[in-house]
């Protein structure tokens, strides 16, 4: 069994900074984590530890431009109805903590035990087309899905073998960086060609294989970069009988 520790986003920005996004931490006090374990969405006198936290974050989100992107150690709160209108943007201390209480994802992950910090970013839209999930493999990778699987991305047929050799490029000068050698790791590709690290999750288990289908697949063999198909197109005389 590997030891997953690293995969805690305050453990592994210090060791891959300058391969991510700029990141700020705001270390919570035990009662701030029960609270939002609960799902406290807002901080008062019966919530003191909420409201100390909400304040906490505060100097650091001033110092962030704009909006803010945020998560804890371990997720951030893409199943909440912010993340699907909004991206994940917020822009002030109340709002960071309120939809990080509205995650189950992130409730769940502070009632394991799991929370320690929540992690500020700066907000950026990223293009869906730039998105990748990497399968990276005894210090290799091993495979690369689109990330986003709403449709088939046309422009991505002509530079898919491209994204792959820049990230293969990218996985062999970073792996001597990481000390498990078989993890799943999220990647953007930006407008100036450089790749930046967005997450590392576990290889297995609840992770998404995407369009990898199944972790019981051979693995043997790289698979190299794997995209949405095309629609099919039928074509002839069709009869559809109900």
């Amino acid at each position: 069994m590997q030891d997953e520790s690293f995969l805690r986003i305050p453990v592994w920005y210090p060791v891959l900074a300058s391969h991510t996004f700029l990141t700020s931490f705001v270390r919570l006090k035990p009662e701030a984590v029960a609270e939002l374990a609960e799902g406290v969405k807002e901080g008062s006198k019966k919530h003191p530890a909420v409201k100390e936290a909400i304040e906490a974050l505060r100097q650091p989100m001033s110092a962030i431009p704009g909006n803010c992107f945020t998560a804890v150690d371990v997720c951030a709160p893409t199943d909440t109805e912010r993340f699907e209108n909004k991206r994940g943007a917020v822009f002030s201390p109340e709002s960071a903590w309120r939809y990080l209480a509205e995650s189950r994802k992130v409730r769940a992950a502070a009632a394991a035990g799991q929370v320690e910090y929540i992690c500020l970013r700066p907000f950026r839209r990223m293009n869906r087309t730039r998105e990748f999930r990497l399968f990276i493999r005894d210090g290799e990778l091993n495979a690369m899905s689109q990330y986003h699987l709403i449709r088939h991305f046309r422009r991505l047929e002509g530079v898919k073998q491209d994204y792959w050799k820049q990230a293969k490029k990218f996985i062999d000068a970073i792996s001597w960086l990481l000390p498990l050698k078989t993890l799943v790791m999220d990647i953007y590709f930006t407008s100036d060609h450089q790749i930046l690290i967005v997450d590392l999750n576990p290889w297995g288990g609840t992770t998404d294989p995407l369009m990898l289908r199944s972790w019981s697949r051979d693995w043997s063999e790289p698979a190299g970069i794997v995209l949405m198909p095309p629609p099919t197109r039928i074509s002839g005389d069709v009869h559809v009988s109900f």
